[in-house]
């Protein structure tokens, strides 16, 4: 059963983002101008202002670089409360927002390797693959 979520940011780059990871893959902007990773989504590079760029398959392995747990009910009864977040560095050098899957403040070590698993979920436009991550 998929779990409802927030509604996701939608439009240009967004959707792609999106598709990609329907297809049960975390795809990142890369400029081809510069080689960097901008994240989030964005329409030209931050780092050098390049327009061309490129969905690169990410490798889906990471490192928690930081954690909390959230106890305010923030989303109104749809994620059970409390629930945590965890900031992960990407191999590829990007930083993602996630939610741990099975882990919770107690297992959560920084530099604990962690790897990329999808849920599905759904919000007011339809059914969605969500990245998240799990202990490697």
């Amino acid at each position: 059963m998929a779990q409802r979520r927030p509604d996701r940011v939608r439009g240009p780059g967004h959707d792609e983002f999106w598709a990609w990871c329907d297809k049960g893959e975390l795809r990142l902007q890369r400029c081809a101008s510069c080689g960097r990773i901008p994240w989030p989504i964005v329409q030209k590079c931050e780092y050098c202002g390049g327009s061309e760029l490129v969905w690169e398959p990410m490798s889906g392995r990471a490192k928690i670089v930081s954690g909390c747990t959230f106890e305010y009910d923030y989303y109104k009864g749809m994620l059970p409360i409390p629930y945590e977040t965890i900031l992960v560095e990407l191999e590829e050098g990007a930083l993602f927002i996630s939610n741990p899957v099975d882990l919770t403040w107690r297992d959560i070590e920084i530099d604990m390797p962690v790897k990329l698993t999808f849920l599905d979920c759904e919000d007011s436009a339809g059914a969605f693959k969500l990245p998240v991550f799990e202990k490697a």
